[in-house]
């Protein structure tokens, strides 16, 4: 389910519930105490992170509102079908005879026979550089299992960068919050002869900050952080999928066999059955 459907619900849950309660509106919804809020947030944002990162979050938080999961067990059944491709060409024509693929994947036939693979940028570069590797050293497979292991490590830290950005600022926005509310008390203790009706009002102003504050951090910004780590997960799920599949491969084993252990380094629920895989592979022969 699409996290927007999740943050509809938690606005429509408070506020409706305040509605409910016959609450005053005018009170909570005040502009300017919006204005220190989130732009004291987002300055903050801007002075805490470096361009891609920040680029990251505004990205990956519109991707966690708008998408289930990343990868679905289609995306990793095409993979395994394209590892098997690769590794039952080179079986029977040697390595060299994929160097055209890996240049120019593009147009080849392998490839472009998986659509979603040829337009996942980080994935296919994953690939076509490991057998770059491959076809230009004599790396071993415990050599390429290191050298695989510490890139899938460095893209998935990049990957993270925007979420501990956004988790830091979820953890500031009831600070922030409080800065508005203490303002507004600031502002109520210059109104201190004013009726109690009066300052009951601006007291209650002040306190939609904290209120803001609050429900932005534990109702918004933190569960798309938890979302976003969850597709950080998924993205490094699929290379080592990937690298798995590649090692066993390279060091001795058969194109099913290398297969086989991709496939069982998939999460149960998006991981296509021995079965279903064996059926697609021999309908592919």
């Amino acid at each position: 389910m699409p996290s927007i459907v999740g943050l509809i619900v938690v606005l429509v849950c408070v506020f409706g519930g305040y509605a409910l309660e016959r609450g005053n509106f005018s009170v909570i919804i005040q502009p300017v105490e919006w204005i220190i809020i989130f732009g004291a947030a987002f300055g903050a944002l801007f002075i805490a992170s470096s361009g891609p990162a920040l680029k990251g979050v505004f990205q990956g938080a519109i991707q966690a509102l708008t998408k289930p999961q990343i990868y679905t067990k289609q995306d990793f059944t095409d993979l395994l079908l394209l590892l098997n491709d690769i590794f039952r060409k080179i079986k029977k024509e040697g390595l060299i005879s994929i160097e055209q693929d890996v240049e120019n994947p593009e147009a080849s036939s392998i490839f472009s026979a998986y659509p979603k693979i040829l337009n996942n940028h980080v994935a296919l570069d994953f690939i076509r550089n490991t057998f770059r590797s491959i076809l230009t050293t004599n790396i071993t497979h415990f050599e390429l299992d290191t050298l695989l292991e510490n890139e899938i490590e460095i893209i998935h830290q990049e990957l993270k960068n925007p979420v501990e950005r956004l988790e830091k600022l979820a953890d500031s926005m009831p600070g922030l919050g409080l800065v508005a509310a203490v303002l507004g008390i600031i502002l109520t203790m210059g109104k201190i002869n004013e009726p109690p009706e009066v300052l009951g009002h601006h007291l209650s102003i002040a306190l939609a900050g904290t209120f803001f504050g609050i429900l932005t951090c534990y109702g918004i910004m933190a569960p798309l952080a938890q979302k976003m780590d969850f597709f950080c997960e998924q993205y490094r799920e699929y290379l080592n999928v990937i690298k798995t599949a590649i090692v066993h491969f390279i060091g001795g084993g058969a194109p099913q066999i290398a297969v086989e252990f991709a496939r069982r380094n998939i999460s149960p629920n998006l991981r296509p059955s021995f079965e279903e895989l064996e059926n697609l592979i021999r309908g592919k022969k």
